[in-house]
């Protein structure tokens, strides 16, 4: 560990940064979950502005320091291990709405705004962000877009990078850096913005970001199916081409299905939101889909669906000692196959969105190493892959939680070292040790 940063109290107080506080053992037991050396960062320092955030990050950049960045903290053991960290710096404190242009149908917040407030105060103009990520009490816009977690919804509205109009960023050196806008139909700098998206923080500290938002919907309503596989996956094509318009639509496994008493076999859940004949006719229209069948049907509404998807999240997303938890993408015609195999080989469960193929898997967290490899390379024969978000950090350091067997690597290696030549940011948390 650097000096210097044995010292960052003094030099906070003196210069008068920002808000620091020293880690309590409840903070330090967060951050070891995402650092792999035992001598770990004592300080976690709070910006309150852009100005004070670029003001640390070039201080401990020409210091030849490294950076735990974070934003809440709730996704701070996901993905890889950082190899080192001198201090941890938290953009919590940016959590101000810039502006909700609501004839615009955009707003720009700072990084450290909670998910969850902001949808209440868009709630309030009829308007919503259409993403459904882990944890959304807890949740912040900075962490959703840098793990990429839209969730459920993007079977509709897409992932996070669809909904990114804007970003503004604190560059390696502490220089402040733009892209993109505040407008819908503005594509300047969009590829930038993809890299950012998913880059789990190793690329510039996130400080402000200007999303798209939707009209908040009429009505809405989710049906669910159960039963044999056979019949289920015809359900499940007969969804696919038809007319209808979910703006869920996953695919549960066996056990997720018994965990939520919804019968036996696999599972279908797809939610419809519009105007309110709409989505009754298109909930009738799916459940005589499943009756024809011989599956179980059931329709959602009000309180009963909301809570049908909270024990979803609470199933599949919240975070839990005895699991670890996967993020895996298989060929979307596979997804049936794949979510059996998931909960035969390991006792595991599995949510898998039916269009695009990725999904999480969570299994005991006795699973062997050999069973999470073995599971990859079916994942990766399916045209897919695997990836490890929560497990225990002696579990991490036994494997490569990325496990990419893509041919990109060394372009990524030169994406990282243009925007952060010292490797400041977040080292070795993502793709490669990058």
């Amino acid at each position: 560990m650097n000096a210097t940063f044995s010292q960052i109290n003094t030099l906070v107080s003196q210069e008068n940064f920002c808000q620091w506080e020293k880690l309590n053992s409840t903070k330090q037991k967060i951050i070891t979950q995402a650092i792999a050396s035992a001598d770990n960062p004592q300080y976690i320092i709070y910006p309150q502005t852009l100005a004070e955030l670029a003001s640390v990050i070039a201080y401990t950049y020409n210091n030849n320091g490294k950076i735990l960045l974070c934003s809440g903290g709730s996704k701070l053991n996901w993905g890889g291990l950082a190899q080192s960290a001198d201090v941890v710096v938290s953009t919590r404190g940016l959590n101000q709405l810039i502006e909700h242009a609501v004839g615009d149908l955009t707003v720009t917040v700072e990084a450290g705004t909670k998910f969850a407030n902001l949808q209440e105060t868009l709630a309030k103009s009829g308007q919503f962000i259409p993403l459904d990520p882990a944890n959304p009490e807890l949740a912040t816009i900075g962490g959703i877009i840098a793990t990429a977690d839209a969730g459920s919804l993007r079977q509709r509205y897409g992932g996070v990078r669809d909904l990114l109009l804007g970003i503004t960023f604190v560059r390696a050196d502490g220089q402040i850096a733009s892209a993109g806008g505040r407008v819908v139909k503005n594509v300047a700098g969009y590829d930038l913005m993809k890299l950012f998206t998913g880059s789990y923080g190793t690329l510039g500290a996130i400080s402000q970001a200007t999303l798209r938002v939707y009209p908040l919907p009429e009505a809405s309503a989710t049906v669910v199916l159960t039963g044999e596989v056979e019949k289920l996956t015809q359900a499940t094509k007969t969804l696919r081409a038809s007319a209808l318009t979910p703006a869920k639509f996953d695919l549960l496994s066996p056990q997720l299905v018994k965990n939520l008493q919804f019968g036996e076999g696999m599972g279908l859940v797809a939610s419809f939101a519009s105007l309110k004949e709409s989505v009754k006719q298109q909930s009738i229209t799916l459940g005589g889909v499943g009756k024809k069948l011989g599956l179980q049907s059931s329709v959602y509404t009000d309180n009963d669906e909301a809570s049908i998807w909270q024990q979803l999240q609470q199933q599949m997303r919240q975070s839990g000692k005895s699991f670890i938890t996967c993020k895996i993408g298989i060929l979307p015609s596979a997804a049936i196959e794949v979510a059996l195999q998931l909960d035969t080989t390991s006792g595991g469960m599995s949510l898998i969105h039916a269009s695009s193929g990725l999904g999480i898997w969570r299994c005991p967290e006795d699973t062997s190493v050999a069973e999470i490899l073995r599971v990859r390379s079916h994942c990766q024969s399916q045209g897919g892959f695997l990836t490890i978000l929560e497990a225990p950090i002696a579990y991490k350091q036994q494997l490569d939680v990325w496990g990419y067997a893509g041919n990109s690597l060394e372009l990524m290696q030169k994406i990282k070292y243009q925007f952060d030549p010292k490797n400041v940011f977040n080292p070795h948390r993502f793709v490669g040790g990058i």
